[in-house]
């Protein structure tokens, strides 16, 4: 894949990630689904093997969750033009998810520890809940459906139920389960 981006795409490249940062409550990758809308399907910069392979590289990864937007930058980077492009395209993307939420969450952290006992602090911590988890719903549904018919694989669904049910109602430490379905996928059974 080969594009020309000119500066005012770099631009726009920021600003909708600077935009998507402050509405990354529950962390960068809730973000994911409007990404892969920019991205995938309104600008054509990335693929979808691209978009899917760069958050689960990211995730296979030591490190902080938020790689897979370095990830993302790179390969718009490499599309545009190659190593050069790339590390502009990293530089655009990383800059663009952290400074804006960086900032906030510096500001608004130290007001809100200090007024911690304001009935409208208390609420707002309350009703961010019910958003995180929507926006790791939507993840989790753009990067299950990368994969083809749902019905094809629905032993990946089932696993993926029995692991949420397990999470909701056991104290089970999740290493258990990420090694559990990591020997299913060995085996060939998901």
């Amino acid at each position: 894949m080969s594009l020309q981006l000119a500066a005012a795409d770099w631009l726009g490249f920021f600003t909708h990630f600077a935009t998507l940062s402050l509405l990354a409550v529950g962390g960068a990758v809730t973000t994911a689904p409007d990404m892969h809308r920019y991205l995938v399907g309104e600008k054509l910069w990335l693929t979808d093997a691209q978009f899917t392979s760069s958050i689960a590289l990211a995730q296979a990864a030591p490190g902080p969750n938020v790689l897979f937007v370095a990830l993302m930058g790179w390969n718009v980077g490499m599309n545009a033009g190659g190593y050069s492009y790339a590390l502009l395209g990293v530089a655009v993307a990383m800059l663009g998810i952290l400074l804006p939420s960086t900032t906030l969450t510096f500001t608004l952290a130290r007001w809100g520890h200090q007024n911690r006992e304001l009935r409208a602090v208390r609420a707002f911590k309350q009703g961010m809940a019910p958003i995180v988890i929507a926006l790791l719903i939507a993840t989790g549904w753009i990067l299950a459906s990368a994969h083809g018919s749902k019905l094809s694989n629905w032993p990946l669904w089932l696993l993926t139920a029995i692991t949420a049910v397990i999470v909701w109602r056991t104290k089970t430490h999740l290493l258990w389960l990420l090694g559990a379905g990591a020997l299913l996928g060995a085996f060939g059974l998901v």
